[in-house]
């Protein structure tokens, strides 16, 4: 299993439910951008 694009369908499930019903949690722009530079360097490495 890949996991750079794993994390890269969390992070579009998550940014999509917070447009669609406002969904907020506690530090949710951290944990957002965390896993868009996680997700950015597996992809990067797996190439």
């Amino acid at each position: 299993m890949k996991l750079g694009p794993f994390f890269v369908g969390i992070w579009l499930i998550l940014t999509g439910l917070r447009g669609l019903i406002n969904l907020q949690f506690q530090y949710d722009a951290l944990v957002m951008a965390g896993l868009a530079v996680v997700a950015g360097i597996l992809t990067l490495i797996r190439q």
